[in-house]
């Protein structure tokens, strides 16, 4: 478990989406994030209606994810917030609005099924944002389960270049851990543990290890020009030229880190969550919205981007491009032209809230106060007018014309 902070410098803030298809693991994946950082100190369940961010009396009777839910945590020294999408389409427009204000992203896919439909729904969804992805190939404990295949589909189906990082060590209900390809070592978790031991690749994988190494360097040289360099000159790459490549190639969308594991047995989150850090960017990695840097001391621009009704209050989520926000300030909605007060700041953990006393650029929080605002509206300074894009709304599964029966109904 790594240290928990409160604040963190802008290039130390990740803010990411968990998503996939429906019943691949993302909630028992954010489960497992949140136990790894120490933000909860007992795992929920999704089949036990017990996880964090499944809140509603509707998830947890029907076990899937209908609401887009926002956590906050710590890991290394880095700020991660974290929104967990639905993965069935009927509520594609949940993860659309998630996409709009993410910069990262980790798309789960089943070790067994692979891509599924709504898989490669999402993932055009984040394509067309140019959300930088990670993957996670979950449940390797399951029977079938093969990290080749699964990558084999998201190669084909995807037209991604998986850049595979890790190698499972077992298979199916003898999986207890994955070699670390880029640091040659074995990271193997014990039965019921909550983190790994470090060990020398075992003797009947290193082999198959080399060469997995091997072709990641490969792959890695053929799309990066300083690995290329360095490769031709030395036959191989070190493991900082390779995290710094695959950093730059996750960055640019020209390839997506592949890493392995079972949520439900807890294996393999802690390296997940390390390659969040490495590899994804941070909001100092983002372009300026509209010539507004991710800087706190600019004028305010922020998006939101859901709006709810809670016992408490209206909850407005934002997300901060630029500027600080602070508790009794003044924005302007510039689509209606109204100014609205900022009575409280919150950093959501899911149903639960935090109060602060600001936010800055790059944060996501909710807010109480703005009356009018709705998903979609843009925040800023009183004095800086600007408008942002808002989510695009999704296209319709089903359309149905209700009339009444009667002329007095």
């Amino acid at each position: 478990m790594r240290t928990r902070i409160d604040t963190n410098p802008l290039t130390a803030v990740r803010n990411l989406g968990i998503l996939a298809h429906v019943d691949a693991g993302k909630t028992t994946v954010t489960e497992r994030i949140l136990f790894a950082t120490g933000t909860i100190h007992k795992r929920g369940e999704v089949h036990d209606g017990t996880t964090v961010t499944d809140f509603d009396a509707q998830e947890r009777a029907r076990g899937i994810t209908i609401f887009a839910a926002a956590v906050s945590c710590a890991w290394d020294g880095h700020r991660v917030n974290l929104i967990d999408t639905p993965g069935h389409v009927d509520f594609a427009d949940e993860v659309e609005r998630s996409l709009r204000v993410l910069d990262g992203a980790v798309a789960v896919f089943d070790a067994v099924a692979g891509v599924e439909p709504q898989s490669e729904s999402v993932w055009r969804q984040a394509d067309r944002h140019g959300v930088p992805r990670i993957a996670f190939v979950n449940k390797l404990d399951r029977a079938g389960a093969d990290l080749d295949t699964a990558v084999a589909s998201i190669r084909d189906r995807l037209g991604a270049v998986p850049l595979v990082v890790q190698l499972p060590v077992g298979r199916e209900d003898a999986f207890t851990g994955v070699v670390d390809l880029l640091r040659m070592r074995a990271l193997l978790w014990g039965a019921g543990a909550d983190s790994y031991e470090t060990a020398p690749v075992p003797e009947s994988l290193l082999e198959e290890a080399v060469r997995r190494r091997r072709l990641l360097e490969e792959t890695v040289a053929g799309l990066h020009a300083d690995a290329l360099e360095e490769f031709c000159a030395t036959g191989s790459l070190g493991e900082a030229t390779l995290v710094r490549a695959l950093r730059e190639l996750t960055l640019a969308g020209e390839g997506v880190v592949v890493l392995c594991g079972s949520a439900y047995r807890n294996r393999g989150i802690e390296p997940l969550l390390d390659a969040v850090v490495a590899y994804l960017p941070s909001p100092a990695d983002m372009p300026a919205v509209q010539g507004r840097p991710a800087d706190p001391a600019q004028p305010l621009a922020a998006l939101a981007f859901k709006v709810t009704a809670t016992p408490t209050g209206r909850l407005t989520y934002v997300r901060l491009y630029a500027g600080t926000l602070r508790k009794g300030d003044t924005v302007l909605d510039p689509g209606t032209g109204r100014t609205e007060r900022i009575g409280r700041i919150l950093r959501v953990q899911a149903d639960r809230h935090e109060e602060r006393e600001e936010a800055v650029a790059g944060d996501i929080v909710a807010v109480i106060g703005p009356k009018a605002a709705r998903a979609g509206s843009t925040l800023c300074a009183p004095g800086a007018p600007l408008l942002l894009e808002p989510p695009a709304v999704a296209d319709p599964v089903v359309s149905v014309a209700v009339e009444a029966g009667r002329s007095t109904d």
